[in-house]
């Protein structure tokens, strides 16, 4: 699986308003300056998120983005399917549309326990949480596992 710059960002953003949901809208430019994102490229994402139901937004001096649920009820897994479509795809094909014959036949499963992996986590983790350096127990062990952090 790869996270694209689009979903880092996305991810990023979110984050930033569940860590200011009590102070009211933030411009995008305060946005993209605290996470040193291009201020363009954020407006994009942030209309993804506005269209996706995640941020609300209002124009004007006192306008800005802000999350539209609590970031307990937003995971990280909703963040980038809103930006960036299904969370795991082969070839842009989600695994439940492919077939393979022969000695790749075993593919397909494990191309479903490869999602329904990322889906555990990602869906698993809310928005507050990670904002709170909180992560779920399950989480927090794997990435403390040593050889997590090792290219192969």
């Amino acid at each position: 699986m790869r996270i694209s710059a689009r979903a880092d960002y996305a991810v990023r953003a979110a984050l930033r308003l569940a860590a200011s949901q009590d102070e009211g809208p933030l411009k995008a430019e305060a946005i993209a300056e605290s996470q040193g994102i291009p201020h363009k490229f954020l407006e994009g994402i942030l209309n993804d998120m506005r269209r996706g139901g995640l941020v609300l937004s209002q124009r004007g001096g006192n306008g800005g983005y802000w999350l539209a649920r609590p970031a307990d009820a937003i995971s990280v897994a909703d963040v980038i399917r809103v930006v960036d479509g299904p969370l795991v795809s082969v070839r842009g094909v989600r695994p439940p549309a492919l077939s393979y014959t022969g000695p790749a036949r075993s593919l397909l499963p494990l191309w479903i326990a490869v999602r329904a992996n990322v889906r555990q986590i990602l869906e698993g983790v809310t928005l507050a949480e990670v904002a709170s350096a909180e992560l779920p127990p399950q989480v927090s062990a794997l990435a403390e596992n040593p050889e997590a952090w090792t290219n192969p």
